[in-house]
Protein backbone atom coordinates (compact mmCIF):
# COMPACT_ATOMS: atom_id res chain seq x y z
CA UNK A 1 0.00 0.00 0.00
CA UNK A 2 1.41 3.47 -0.49
CA UNK A 3 0.39 5.86 1.83
CA UNK A 4 2.48 9.06 0.80
CA UNK A 5 3.09 10.06 -2.55
CA UNK A 6 6.07 13.05 -3.23
CA UNK A 7 4.86 15.14 -5.43
CA UNK A 8 7.86 17.06 -6.82
CA UNK A 9 6.65 19.59 -10.00
CA UNK A 10 9.85 21.03 -12.12
CA UNK A 11 11.04 22.85 -15.35
CA UNK A 12 14.98 23.21 -15.97
CA UNK A 13 16.38 22.66 -12.44
CA UNK A 14 18.75 20.25 -13.03
CA UNK A 15 21.22 21.94 -10.66
CA UNK A 16 19.38 21.31 -7.61
CA UNK A 17 17.16 18.30 -8.22
CA UNK A 18 19.87 15.49 -7.57
CA UNK A 19 20.24 16.79 -4.87
CA UNK A 20 16.33 16.84 -3.51
CA UNK A 21 16.15 13.58 -4.81
CA UNK A 22 18.94 12.67 -2.95
CA UNK A 23 17.82 13.66 0.76
CA UNK A 24 14.51 11.76 -0.34
CA UNK A 25 15.85 8.19 -1.70
CA UNK A 26 18.17 8.19 1.32
CA UNK A 27 15.40 7.93 3.66
CA UNK A 28 11.94 6.85 1.55
CA UNK A 29 10.09 3.75 3.10
CA UNK A 30 7.58 0.98 1.63
CA UNK A 31 4.49 3.54 1.92
CA UNK A 32 6.31 5.91 0.11
CA UNK A 33 6.55 6.52 -3.61
CA UNK A 34 8.12 9.82 -5.69
CA UNK A 35 6.43 11.24 -8.38
CA UNK A 36 8.45 13.90 -10.57
CA UNK A 37 6.41 15.97 -12.64
CA UNK A 38 8.57 17.55 -15.45
CA UNK A 39 7.30 20.37 -17.77
CA UNK A 40 9.29 20.12 -20.28
CA UNK A 41 12.87 20.67 -19.36
CA UNK A 42 15.50 21.36 -21.83
CA UNK A 43 18.31 20.86 -19.49
CA UNK A 44 19.93 17.82 -18.47
CA UNK A 45 16.73 17.20 -15.73
CA UNK A 46 16.12 14.39 -17.57
CA UNK A 47 19.31 12.77 -16.93
CA UNK A 48 19.79 13.92 -13.49
CA UNK A 49 16.24 11.94 -12.30
CA UNK A 50 17.00 9.19 -14.68
CA UNK A 51 19.95 8.05 -12.99
CA UNK A 52 17.95 8.11 -9.34
CA UNK A 53 14.94 6.38 -10.72
CA UNK A 54 16.49 3.37 -12.28
CA UNK A 55 15.73 0.25 -11.00
CA UNK A 56 13.25 1.65 -8.68
CA UNK A 57 9.68 1.26 -8.84
CA UNK A 58 9.34 3.59 -6.30
CA UNK A 59 10.30 6.26 -8.46
CA UNK A 60 8.33 7.53 -11.54
CA UNK A 61 9.95 10.37 -13.87
CA UNK A 62 6.91 11.99 -15.73
CA UNK A 63 7.71 14.35 -18.51
CA UNK A 64 5.53 16.86 -20.44
CA UNK A 65 6.20 18.12 -23.32
CA UNK A 66 5.67 21.31 -23.02
CA UNK A 67 5.25 23.19 -20.15
CA UNK A 68 1.59 24.22 -18.53
CA UNK A 69 2.66 26.06 -15.58
CA UNK A 70 3.62 25.27 -11.74
CA UNK A 71 0.36 24.96 -10.50
CA UNK A 72 -1.22 22.78 -13.36
CA UNK A 73 2.35 20.71 -13.54
CA UNK A 74 1.68 19.96 -9.37
CA UNK A 75 -1.78 18.84 -10.04
CA UNK A 76 -0.48 16.71 -13.23
CA UNK A 77 1.77 14.88 -10.24
CA UNK A 78 -0.94 14.53 -7.74
CA UNK A 79 -2.64 12.74 -10.87
CA UNK A 80 -0.42 10.53 -11.12
CA UNK A 81 0.15 9.66 -7.24
CA UNK A 82 -1.19 6.52 -6.32
CA UNK A 83 -0.98 7.36 -2.25
CA UNK A 84 -3.41 8.56 -0.04
CA UNK A 85 -1.80 11.51 0.97
CA UNK A 86 0.19 13.89 -1.77
CA UNK A 87 3.39 15.96 0.20
CA UNK A 88 3.65 18.84 -2.51
CA UNK A 89 7.24 19.19 -3.30
CA UNK A 90 9.86 21.86 -4.34
CA UNK A 91 12.68 20.64 -6.32
CA UNK A 92 15.09 22.85 -5.21
CA UNK A 93 14.58 22.53 -1.25
CA UNK A 94 16.05 19.12 1.08
CA UNK A 95 14.18 17.00 3.28
CA UNK A 96 15.92 16.75 6.49
CA UNK A 97 16.94 13.49 7.91
CA UNK A 98 13.43 11.02 9.47
CA UNK A 99 11.10 13.46 7.52
CA UNK A 100 9.21 10.86 6.07
CA UNK A 101 8.96 8.76 8.78
CA UNK A 102 7.64 11.77 10.80
CA UNK A 103 5.13 12.53 7.60
CA UNK A 104 4.18 8.87 7.40
CA UNK A 105 3.27 8.46 10.67
CA UNK A 106 0.87 11.78 10.65
CA UNK A 107 -0.75 9.91 7.76
CA UNK A 108 -1.57 7.19 9.63
CA UNK A 109 -3.68 8.98 12.01
CA UNK A 110 -5.83 10.22 9.33
CA UNK A 111 -5.27 13.79 9.42
CA UNK A 112 -7.12 16.09 6.64
CA UNK A 113 -4.69 18.30 6.61
CA UNK A 114 -0.78 18.10 7.13
CA UNK A 115 1.36 21.41 7.39
CA UNK A 116 4.93 20.73 7.62
CA UNK A 117 6.99 22.82 9.01
CA UNK A 118 10.58 24.13 7.81
CA UNK A 119 13.84 26.50 8.18
CA UNK A 120 15.02 28.54 5.88
CA UNK A 121 18.63 28.86 4.99
CA UNK A 122 20.24 30.82 1.64
CA UNK A 123 20.55 29.73 -2.06
CA UNK A 124 23.78 27.54 -1.34
CA UNK A 125 22.36 26.38 2.33
CA UNK A 126 25.26 27.84 4.05
CA UNK A 127 23.88 30.65 5.96
CA UNK A 128 20.81 29.56 7.98
CA UNK A 129 18.13 33.08 8.16
CA UNK A 130 15.32 31.51 9.82
CA UNK A 131 15.43 28.30 12.06
CA UNK A 132 11.90 27.87 11.99
CA UNK A 133 9.16 29.42 10.00
CA UNK A 134 6.51 28.51 12.31
CA UNK A 135 7.40 29.36 15.81
CA UNK A 136 5.46 26.40 17.33
CA UNK A 137 7.43 24.77 20.33
CA UNK A 138 4.93 21.75 19.77
CA UNK A 139 2.43 19.89 17.10
CA UNK A 140 -0.46 21.86 17.12
CA UNK A 141 -3.96 20.53 15.84
CA UNK A 142 -6.64 22.32 14.40
CA UNK A 143 -9.95 20.99 14.64
CA UNK A 144 -12.49 21.21 11.26
CA UNK A 145 -14.15 24.23 13.00
CA UNK A 146 -10.86 26.19 13.18
CA UNK A 147 -10.45 26.72 9.32
CA UNK A 148 -9.91 30.81 10.03
CA UNK A 149 -7.80 29.73 12.98
CA UNK A 150 -5.23 27.66 10.71
CA UNK A 151 -5.41 30.43 7.83
CA UNK A 152 -4.49 33.10 10.25
CA UNK A 153 -1.35 31.31 11.97
CA UNK A 154 -0.17 29.59 8.71
CA UNK A 155 -1.45 30.89 5.42
CA UNK A 156 1.60 32.63 4.84
CA UNK A 157 3.76 29.83 5.77
CA UNK A 158 1.41 27.99 3.29
CA UNK A 159 2.99 29.88 0.28
CA UNK A 160 5.72 27.58 0.50
CA UNK A 161 4.64 24.75 -1.24
CA UNK A 162 6.41 22.18 0.65
CA UNK A 163 4.45 22.70 3.80
CA UNK A 164 1.65 20.84 2.50
CA UNK A 165 0.32 17.32 2.95
CA UNK A 166 -3.20 17.08 1.32
CA UNK A 167 -5.01 13.48 0.80
CA UNK A 168 -5.30 12.89 -2.57
CA UNK A 169 -9.22 12.25 -2.26
CA UNK A 170 -9.82 15.75 -0.92
CA UNK A 171 -7.11 17.63 -3.90
CA UNK A 172 -9.35 15.12 -6.68
CA UNK A 173 -12.36 16.57 -5.60
CA UNK A 174 -11.55 19.96 -5.02
CA UNK A 175 -11.62 22.89 -8.08
CA UNK A 176 -7.91 23.33 -9.14
CA UNK A 177 -8.62 24.93 -12.13
CA UNK A 178 -9.44 27.82 -10.89
CA UNK A 179 -6.55 28.82 -9.31
CA UNK A 180 -3.67 28.43 -12.08
CA UNK A 181 -1.82 30.92 -12.66
CA UNK A 182 -1.73 31.80 -8.89
CA UNK A 183 1.16 30.27 -7.92
CA UNK A 184 -0.59 28.79 -5.23
CA UNK A 185 -2.68 25.93 -5.97
CA UNK A 186 -2.60 23.93 -3.36
CA UNK A 187 -3.47 27.37 -1.04
CA UNK A 188 -6.05 27.17 -3.25
CA UNK A 189 -7.33 23.70 -2.45
CA UNK A 190 -6.81 23.94 0.82
CA UNK A 191 -9.33 26.93 2.09
CA UNK A 192 -11.76 26.46 -0.74
CA UNK A 193 -14.07 24.55 1.51
CA UNK A 194 -14.09 23.36 5.39
CA UNK A 195 -11.93 20.96 5.68
CA UNK A 196 -13.39 17.35 6.71
CA UNK A 197 -11.66 16.61 9.99
CA UNK A 198 -8.87 18.13 11.85
CA UNK A 199 -5.61 19.86 10.23
CA UNK A 200 -2.05 18.85 11.70
CA UNK A 201 1.07 21.22 12.08
CA UNK A 202 4.16 19.54 12.63
CA UNK A 203 6.74 21.72 14.49
CA UNK A 204 9.48 20.57 14.11
CA UNK A 205 10.99 21.45 10.90
CA UNK A 206 11.28 18.55 8.27
CA UNK A 207 12.67 20.75 5.11
CA UNK A 208 15.69 22.92 4.61
CA UNK A 209 14.36 25.66 2.12
CA UNK A 210 16.75 27.61 -0.36
CA UNK A 211 15.57 31.43 0.05
CA UNK A 212 15.42 33.51 -3.11
CA UNK A 213 15.89 30.47 -5.40
CA UNK A 214 12.54 30.50 -6.76
CA UNK A 215 11.43 30.42 -10.29
CA UNK A 216 8.94 32.98 -9.70
CA UNK A 217 11.60 35.77 -8.07
CA UNK A 218 11.19 37.85 -11.12
CA UNK A 219 7.64 38.42 -10.63
CA UNK A 220 7.56 38.75 -7.27
CA UNK A 221 5.20 42.41 -7.23
CA UNK A 222 2.72 40.96 -9.39
CA UNK A 223 2.33 37.59 -7.36
CA UNK A 224 2.44 39.36 -3.79
CA UNK A 225 0.36 42.48 -4.72
CA UNK A 226 -2.16 41.08 -6.85
CA UNK A 227 -2.09 37.10 -7.50
CA UNK A 228 -1.56 36.23 -3.51
CA UNK A 229 -4.46 38.74 -1.92
CA UNK A 230 -6.89 38.65 -4.35
CA UNK A 231 -6.67 34.66 -4.24
CA UNK A 232 -6.73 34.47 -0.25
CA UNK A 233 -9.79 37.30 -0.40
CA UNK A 234 -11.51 35.26 -2.58
CA UNK A 235 -12.23 32.15 0.10
CA UNK A 236 -15.44 31.87 2.00
CA UNK A 237 -13.84 29.91 4.54
CA UNK A 238 -12.66 32.94 6.37
CA UNK A 239 -13.97 36.19 7.47
CA UNK A 240 -12.87 39.36 6.50
CA UNK A 241 -11.07 40.66 9.52
CA UNK A 242 -8.85 37.21 9.51
CA UNK A 243 -8.05 37.97 5.75
CA UNK A 244 -7.00 41.74 6.64
CA UNK A 245 -4.48 40.32 9.28
CA UNK A 246 -2.85 37.93 7.14
CA UNK A 247 -2.68 40.29 3.41
CA UNK A 248 -4.34 43.34 2.63
CA UNK A 249 -6.86 43.30 0.10
CA UNK A 250 -4.91 45.82 -1.85
CA UNK A 251 -1.63 45.93 -0.29
CA UNK A 252 0.18 48.22 -3.24
CA UNK A 253 -1.91 51.31 -1.76
CA UNK A 254 0.91 50.94 1.06
CA UNK A 255 3.53 52.88 0.66
CA UNK A 256 5.88 51.07 2.67
CA UNK A 257 5.53 47.89 0.26
CA UNK A 258 6.01 50.35 -2.71
CA UNK A 259 9.38 51.48 -1.06
CA UNK A 260 10.82 48.11 -0.57
CA UNK A 261 10.01 46.74 -4.29
CA UNK A 262 12.00 49.53 -5.50
CA UNK A 263 14.56 49.31 -3.30
CA UNK A 264 14.55 45.10 -4.39
CA UNK A 265 14.62 46.77 -7.85
CA UNK A 266 11.42 44.70 -8.79
CA UNK A 267 8.86 48.35 -8.66
CA UNK A 268 9.56 51.02 -11.81
CA UNK A 269 7.27 52.81 -14.01
CA UNK A 270 6.11 49.37 -15.67
CA UNK A 271 4.55 47.85 -12.70
CA UNK A 272 2.89 51.81 -11.69
CA UNK A 273 1.01 51.48 -14.94
CA UNK A 274 -0.36 48.59 -13.59
CA UNK A 275 -1.40 50.02 -10.62
CA UNK A 276 -3.27 52.99 -12.86
CA UNK A 277 -5.02 49.95 -14.62
CA UNK A 278 -5.68 49.11 -10.86
CA UNK A 279 -6.97 52.17 -10.30
CA UNK A 280 -4.15 53.95 -8.60
CA UNK A 281 -5.96 57.50 -9.93
CA UNK A 282 -5.59 60.85 -8.60
CA UNK A 283 -4.06 61.95 -5.03
CA UNK A 284 -4.05 58.04 -4.34
CA UNK A 285 -1.63 57.65 -7.70
CA UNK A 286 0.47 60.34 -6.75
CA UNK A 287 2.64 58.40 -4.00
CA UNK A 288 2.64 55.11 -6.07
CA UNK A 289 4.08 57.21 -9.15
CA UNK A 290 6.55 59.00 -6.87
CA UNK A 291 8.10 56.12 -5.78
CA UNK A 292 8.38 54.67 -9.25
CA UNK A 293 10.83 57.44 -10.60
CA UNK A 294 12.87 57.66 -7.11
CA UNK A 295 17.00 56.68 -7.75
CA UNK A 296 16.55 52.82 -7.02
CA UNK A 297 20.07 53.09 -5.59
CA UNK A 298 19.25 55.41 -2.69
CA UNK A 299 16.44 53.92 -2.51
CA UNK A 300 17.83 50.27 -2.01
CA UNK A 301 20.70 51.69 0.40
CA UNK A 302 18.10 53.41 2.71
CA UNK A 303 16.54 50.14 3.29
CA UNK A 304 19.77 48.57 4.20
CA UNK A 305 20.54 50.86 6.51
CA UNK A 306 17.17 50.41 8.29
CA UNK A 307 17.13 46.49 8.25
CA UNK A 308 20.61 46.48 9.39
CA UNK A 309 20.29 48.60 12.01
CA UNK A 310 16.27 48.23 13.09
CA UNK A 311 15.28 45.10 11.61
CA UNK A 312 18.61 42.80 11.58
CA UNK A 313 16.73 39.46 11.67
CA UNK A 314 14.96 40.08 8.57
CA UNK A 315 17.79 38.07 6.95
CA UNK A 316 15.80 37.12 4.07
CA UNK A 317 14.83 41.37 3.40
CA UNK A 318 18.46 42.07 3.71
CA UNK A 319 19.57 39.51 1.05
CA UNK A 320 16.88 40.36 -1.50
CA UNK A 321 18.34 43.76 -1.03
CA UNK A 322 21.26 42.70 -1.63
CA UNK A 323 20.48 40.56 -4.85
CA UNK A 324 18.91 44.01 -6.33
CA UNK A 325 20.03 45.37 -9.41
CA UNK A 326 20.53 48.77 -7.30
CA UNK A 327 22.83 47.68 -4.45
CA UNK A 328 25.69 48.79 -5.06
CA UNK A 329 28.16 46.14 -5.07
CA UNK A 330 26.16 44.96 -8.08
CA UNK A 331 26.21 48.14 -10.32
CA UNK A 332 30.24 48.12 -9.12
CA UNK A 333 30.66 44.53 -10.19
CA UNK A 334 28.98 45.26 -13.14
CA UNK A 335 31.79 48.07 -14.23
Amino acid sequence: MIRLSLCIATLNRARFIGATLDSILAQLEPEAEVIVLDGGSTDDTSHVVGLRATGRDNVRYIREATKSGIDADFDKAVSHARGEYCWLLADDDLLKPGAVAQVLAACREGYALIVVNAEVRSADLSEPLDVQRLPYAQDRVYAGSEMEALFADAAYHLTFIGAAVIPRKTWMERDRKSYYGTEFVHVGVIFQAPLVGAALVIAEPQIMIRYGNAHWTARAFDIWMFKWPRMLWSFPTVGERVKQAVVAREPWRDVRNLILFRAKGAYGRAEYQRLQRQGAAGLAGFWPSLISLLPGVFVNLACVAYVRLLSPRSKGTLLDLYASPYWVGNIIGKH
